[in-house]
């Protein structure tokens, strides 16, 4: 019998790979509470501008939160989730063994050659959560410029994230401790945090050597620049999208959609 909290099973061949998932989302809903909102309007833009049948990218994919909510949601689609972190890919693959609707790919993306990893050459959408803000202005900026190169005419990408408008200090001041201070209660309460997450993942008998590898490529946890909304927005439409708007927001992130 599993641990329900952390995922981790008796034996290191038994793992229960829902478990980790469930105990990732805890972990990452500590950040954003209104995270499953988030993922709902992504997905409805998905339906929106191309379809219940997509072929999606799943960018930065980690445990494949995205294309556990895409397939849920419309059983024909396709998803290809792409990324570098061994311990957060091993729980995707676990979780998705079996289902050939879903494929991963153990990617740079910062490598300008990890485009020639992937199974197609084109995508319906490609869409991102809580995950390009490690990575500073220009290379990001490189990397839309490739992404403009996969997703097809009419296609989109979403990205989900925290932009900072640095033109309201006030309101970025006032948001950022209200958000800290509930942090802190639920805290206190026993969630668990980033750190924790990852204490217990470096404990279990199966992710500990995917676990240490990670720390190895990432170190602790490196943000980037994390500018605007409209920064993303000019920023796609220079790199070849025809449109590109936030379509949601929270006071601390947002959903950024553009239209091949």
């Amino acid at each position: 019998m599993s641990d329900k909290t952390t995922g981790r099973a008796d034996t290191a061949t038994e793992t229960d790979w829902a478990a980790w998932q469930r105990s990732w989302d805890r972990q990452q809903e500590w950040y954003m509470p209104d995270r499953e909102e988030r993922f709902r309007i992504m997905l409805d833009m998905v339906e929106a501008l191309v379809g219940p049948e997509a072929r999606v990218l799943d960018l930065a994919c980690g445990t494949g939160s995205i294309t556990n909510r895409l397939l849920r949601r419309f059983p024909n689609a396709t998803s290809t989730g792409v990324d570098l972190d061994p311990a957060l890919l091993a729980i995707a693959e676990g979780s998705f063994a079996g289902d050939d609707r879903v494929t991963f790919v153990t990617a740079d993306l910062k490598d300008p050659a990890w485009t020639e990893a992937l199974p197609y050459d084109s995508y319906d959408a490609v869409l991102t959560a809580t995950a390009l803000h490690w990575l500073h202005s220009e290379p990001l900026a490189a990397l839309y410029g490739r992404l403009a190169g996969l997703v097809r005419e009419g296609g989109v990408f979403m990205n989900a994230d925290h932009m900072i408008d640095e033109t309201t200090p006030r309101i970025n001041a006032a948001e950022r401790a209200q958000r800290h201070a509930r942090m802190d209660r639920e805290k206190a309460a026993g969630v668990l945090d980033w750190a924790d997450w990852w204490a217990l993942a470096a404990e279990d008998p199966v992710l500990a050597g995917p676990t240490a590898r990670r720390f190895e490529i990432y170190g602790e946890h490196a943000d980037g620049d994390m500018p605007s909304p409209r920064w993303h927005a000019d920023t796609l439409r220079a790199a070849g999208f025809a449109e590109a708007r936030t379509v949601w927001a929270s006071p601390s992130d947002t959903l950024l959609l553009a239209v091949r």
